[in-house]
């Protein structure tokens, strides 16, 4: 087995002359980051969009921390939630990520969204974001960039079960490329598009699930998180 690496004078990421130079940590400003781990679920953090009243939000058991999402039983009930706040704009020279792991209770008749979007009570069809999708009648997960309702799209990135947990993400390099994560493994890029990406539009992590057939169903969120370079 091998021994940690230990660093007792400290680990930094800037220059030593600088504010934090001398800090002992990575610089935690050098880049602007939220993560929700759902230990804790404070409704006010978030816009909630429910078609049907009956739908909730809630804390459920489990190792990690979960978000229970919970639809009424008729088709294309949904529950969007957006944080509160638009705080990310993407922008060329700037690196960005994003990471969810989550499951669905029934992953061929639902409709699903994750990622940053701009704030839209329907963001199925949102006119600005980068986000993973997958629509009703199919187990596949797209990877989508857009930009004033002009979109680029990788299809088929990822396969989703029943309770089964998916780990999705993205990082953009800043400049070029997009690159694209299911389970933490790198299965494709989206080359950068001028018309596609959504720099004049701030936006905001969102989750959208939403029911493709009668019946009650659910979607459990283990966390989400989206950073972007300051």
């Amino acid at each position: 087995m091998s021994s940690p690496q230990r660093f007792p004078l400290g680990v930094v990421n800037v220059s030593s002359d600088k504010t934090m130079g001398q800090f002992l940590a990575p610089d935690p400003t050098k880049v602007h980051l939220f993560y929700d781990d759902f230990d804790i679920y404070t409704a006010a953090q978030w816009i909630v969009t429910e078609t049907d009243a009956g739908a909730t939000e809630a804390l459920t058991d489990g190792e990690g921390g979960l978000l229970l999402i919970t639809n009424t039983a008729a088709e294309n009930d949904a529950v969007s939630m957006q944080k509160v706040g638009e705080s990310f704009l993407m922008a060329t020279g700037k690196k960005a990520w994003f990471k969810t792991k989550f499951r669905v209770s029934d992953a061929t008749q639902s409709d699903l969204l994750m990622g940053l979007v701009i704030t839209d009570t329907s963001p199925l069809d949102a006119s600005d974001g980068v986000f993973f999708r997958k629509l009703d009648g199919v187990l596949t997960v797209d990877f989508v960039v857009v930009k004033d309702s002009v979109e680029s799209e990788v299809a088929g990135v990822g396969t989703m079960a029943n309770n089964t947990d998916i780990i999705l993400g993205w990082y953009y390099d800043g400049l070029l490329t997009f690159y694209i994560y299911v389970n933490d493994v790198l299965v494709g890029t989206l080359s950068y598009t001028a018309t596609s990406f959504p720099s004049d539009e701030a936006l905001t992590p969102t989750i959208h699930h939403q029911t493709g057939a009668a019946g009650a169903q659910t979607g459990t969120v283990d966390y989400i998180l989206a950073a972007k370079e300051r």
